[in-house]
């Protein structure tokens, strides 16, 4: 089936650190805020890893990273970066948001800057809570299309240039997918920029034999 939205990526994989340097800001406070979530972590599972910016961030901090995005391109530029920084800790793999690697074996899943982008963001979400471990963590780091007037402005602007947005979000809206999926919030900030990033973090909500939220 054609997808619009891989072959923009896979377009854009070879440019997509030089584009950061316009809508990047908010990235040098967001990546200390992902490490500090996941930090002492066995196992973390990285959704649409990019180029790895994130995965750089993070992986001196757990005992693994399996890092994954569904473009070719961003996988081979994902693979470089980890090559030049030298991590054995990482795996890279090809990996659609929807496809189930393992079931129940993943201490955290990070998703960063994608939940404005996915189709079906219902169907990612039970695909993250069944990778988790009971009691596990999910930390999205989102751009936040609809926070502010200038956000929105620029959405449509790159909207026009062939951006694949899904859904316009808000801290609050962010929050919410949360909550709605079964997560107990841990953190949220709004962390400004052209388009500012929402940090949301939650834990997987376990529940005992009596149905009682733990």
């Amino acid at each position: 089936m054609h997808d619009d939205g891989r072959d923009f990526w896979e377009r854009t994989a070879q440019r997509y650190d030089l584009s950061m340097r316009l809508l990047g800001g908010p990235l040098d406070a967001m990546l200390p805020m992902v490490t500090d979530e996941v930090r002492g972590l066995d196992r973390v599972l990285e959704l649409a890893a990019g180029t790895g910016l994130v995965t750089a961030a993070m992986a001196p901090a757990v005992g693994e990273v399996l890092a994954t995005d569904y473009a070719e391109g961003m996988v081979a530029a994902l693979d470089a970066r980890v090559a030049e920084l030298g991590f054995d800790n990482v795996q890279t793999r090809q990996l659609d948001v929807y496809a189930l690697v393992e079931d129940g074996v993943f201490d955290a899943v990070v998703a960063a800057n994608v939940m404005h982008l996915l189709p079906d963001v219902d169907g990612a979400m039970a695909t993250i809570r069944r990778a988790l471990r009971p009691g596990g963590r999910l930390v999205i780091p989102t751009y936040c299309h609809d926070e502010t007037v200038i956000s929105r402005l620029v959405s449509r602007i790159i909207g026009l240039l062939g951006f694949p947005g899904r859904r316009r979000l808000t801290l609050d809206r962010l929050e919410a997918l949360l909550a709605a999926h079964g997560f107990r919030v841990r953190k949220r900030a709004l962390l400004p920029g052209l388009l500012p990033i929402g940090f949301v973090s939650g834990r997987l909500v376990e529940v005992d034999e009596k149905g009682r939220q733990t």
